[in-house]
């Protein structure tokens, strides 16, 4: 599989290139009120050990924008100020975050968001422009007659072309829908017409189950198709599985590169280890691990080594014992009772020899920055976004 990504402008989100070839970001958002600052700041430490790159924080109340500048003391990734209706929260959000998202559909009068950007102009920060199904612009809504794909494009697409008008250009836009096929669509639109990074989401997905398979597939068509800079997965559960979730999605499209990847059989009876179990607890212990790794749980000798003959380490199990294996070879036999732990250890061993090596290379351990762009991914105009959608002009 070839991706070619779309190419786009770049901005940067305080110290997170977004777009123009970067690497795909994935954020999340809190969930604590804003103003309880150590309920948000506890909850943005677990997002970052998970892998956020981005956070954002809902910026509802005055007492949630003075929260602000104590809640970006006490952390280091970026801050998105995520501003609906009241426009002068973004006047004070912009004062100290690394982002303001506003939406054009609810923001009020166009004087109003000219402010925002003189606000955002003075401190050379971006803005995200967030157009959202549930709240269109009434205009759009008596043209189209209820949210379309052409709806959601033509609202990003005024936004974008009026902030052109006024000299602005430092932006990154969402289309998000909670119907995939509409969300799709939109992007596929506006992403014909536009050359502005691009932040991916399936809004309101639902639980974690039905949200992450929604998310799957709205955000991996997308990605599939190079387009999405950003993404997000909305999920109705502990923001941390977004973030997993997130990584997953681009793990498996082989556009960044992070962490533990545990490949299981499904079971059958021809297991001899609870390979569920075993699965699900090494997953759990080594969610702190940040090298990439690929890491087979196979539960019988019928599957052995052969089918993981691609992992960098792996077990696999029999009667009473089971085999320790790396890069394919046979390491040696341990006990059936022994083998998490010796997968473990191993593991562990594994990791911090790719840690060094990685430092020693002049990326300073740190995973998951410039080297995660797949090598089988190239930056290139998307070619595969639907032909038959209307170009949506600027009057």
């Amino acid at each position: 599989m070839f991706i070619k990504r779309r190419k786009t402008r770049q901005i940067r989100v305080g110290s997170v290139p977004i777009g123009g070839g970067a690497p795909i970001v994935v954020q999340s958002m809190t969930t604590p009120d804003t103003a309880d600052v150590k309920a948000t700041v506890e909850q943005i430490h677990q997002l970052e050990h998970a892998g956020c790159e981005i956070a954002r924080v809902t910026v509802n109340t005055p007492e949630a924008a003075k929260a602000l500048p104590a809640i970006k003391k006490q952390t280091t990734i970026p801050i998105i100020a995520d501003i609906h209706f009241d426009h002068r929260l973004a006047l004070r959000a912009a004062e100290v975050v690394d982002c303001v998202r506003i939406n054009p559909g609810n923001i009020g009068a166009w004087w109003k968001v000219e402010e925002v950007v003189k606000a955002v102009r003075e401190r050379n920060i971006p803005l995200r422009i967030g157009v959202n199904g549930g709240s269109l612009e009434r205009e759009l809504l008596a043209k189209y007659g209820y949210p379309t794909s052409e709806a959601l494009a033509e609202s990003a697409l005024n936004a974008v072309h009026a902030l052109e008008d006024i000299g602005f250009t430092n932006m990154k836009v969402s289309l998000k829908a909670s119907d995939v096929h509409l969300m799709v669509d939109a992007y596929r639109l506006f992403a014909l017409q536009s050359d502005y990074p691009l932040h991916l989401g399936v809004t309101e997905a639902g639980t974690l189950l039905t949200g992450s398979v929604k998310s799957a597939i709205g955000i991996g068509m997308l990605l599939a198709d190079g387009i999405g800079d950003t993404i997000r997965v909305s999920l109705a559960a502990d923001p941390v599985e977004e973030v997993k979730v997130g990584f997953e999605i681009l793990k498996t499209l082989e556009l960044r590169h992070r962490g533990v990847n545990v490949i299981a059989c499904p079971t059958c009876g021809r297991v001899e280890i609870d390979v569920v179990k075993l699965a699900n607890e090494i997953e759990k212990r080594l969610g702190h691990v940040r090298v990439p790794l690929t890491v087979s749980v196979l539960g019988c000798v019928v599957n052995g080594i052969g089918e993981g003959k691609e992992a960098d380490i792996g077990i696999a199990g029999g009667e009473g014992h089971g085999i320790l294996f790396k890069e394919g070879k046979l390491v040696r036999k341990v006990k059936s009772e022994e083998l998490m732990e010796t997968l473990l250890a191993e593991i562990e061993i594994m990791a911090k020899e790719r840690e060094a090596a990685s430092s020693g290379n002049g990326n300073n351990g740190r995973e998951g920055q410039p080297e995660t762009t797949s090598p089988k991914t190239a930056p290139a105009q998307s070619t595969s976004a639907k032909k038959d959608i209307p170009i949506i002009r600027k009057v």
